[in-house]
């Protein structure tokens, strides 16, 4: 941000934001208006809470407008914007699918807020999701119905784009009631046949799902989920 007095006068302020895709226009005056009056919170949407929260972020100093963003963020993660939230997951994670501020590229902008969003939809995923899609309804589980069937499988076209790291913990965690563990497992080995084609294609890494038979009956996970790194051939040259 820099200042520069025209002839006029005045003072004109200019922010650089092509460094920040997740500060659109819109975002920005409802966050530079909050300086003038509370009553911009009005003007905060689900639809462009998360800009907002990152000009909140960018300018600083506005406490409760950022508080009060991140809750319509939070409100805002369903069925319909999960494919967006994944994205956003995506870009304030690591290379390997791991979360770390010091690793985020496109979205260092939110600071504490990046890791309050990830948990969120990793909450939604494992928590709300599986309760939305009826997937872990014991009635639909025994009798196989369509409407189970149908539920199963947006809940595998979603798990397949979410990034490695967030997968694996979603499947692993108790919490992911989908059924026995041998439901889960069947589940996540679905879901890897389908990465590889989107997500994981291209990343020179393998991802495979074990069911550790008698794990669960100790209180952990009985099924875990691994990713190897491909070897490259070795090609061996005669002189």
């Amino acid at each position: 941000m820099s200042t520069c007095p025209p002839a006029s006068g005045q003072r004109v302020i200019y922010v650089q934001l092509d460094n920040e895709p997740e500060v659109t226009q819109e975002g920005f005056v409802i966050a530079l208006g909050y300086l003038y009056s509370s009553v911009s919170l009005e003007l905060v949407r689900p639809d462009n809470s998360r800009s907002v929260l990152a000009a909140g972020c960018l300018l600083g100093g506005m406490d409760d407008l950022c508080a009060y963003a991140y809750e319509s963020c939070k409100q805002s993660i369903d069925l319909k914007t999960i494919h967006e939230w994944l994205e956003f997951v995506e870009n304030i994670s690591g290379s390997d699918g791991s979360f770390s501020p010091e690793q985020q590229t496109l979205t260092p902008v939110f600071g504490q807020y990046a890791r309050k969003l990830r948990d969120d939809v990793f909450h939604y995923l494992v928590d709300t999701l599986p309760n939305v899609l009826e997937v872990n309804s014991p009635a639909i589980s025994e009798s196989g119905s369509s409407q189970g069937r149908s539920g199963r499988e947006t809940l595998l076209q979603i798990f397949a784009l979410v990034p490695f790291d967030m997968f694996k913990a979603a499947v692993e965690s108790p919490a992911f009631q989908i059924g026995s563990d041998q439901s889960r497992f069947k589940f996540a080995k679905d879901a890897i046949e389908l990465r590889k084609k989107g997500i994981a294609r291209g990343r020179g890494a393998e991802e495979t799902v074990v069911l550790a038979f008698g794990g669960s009956d100790m209180g952990e996970s009985a099924v875990h989920v691994t990713r190897k790194i491909r070897k490259r051939p070795l090609w061996k040259v005669h002189s």
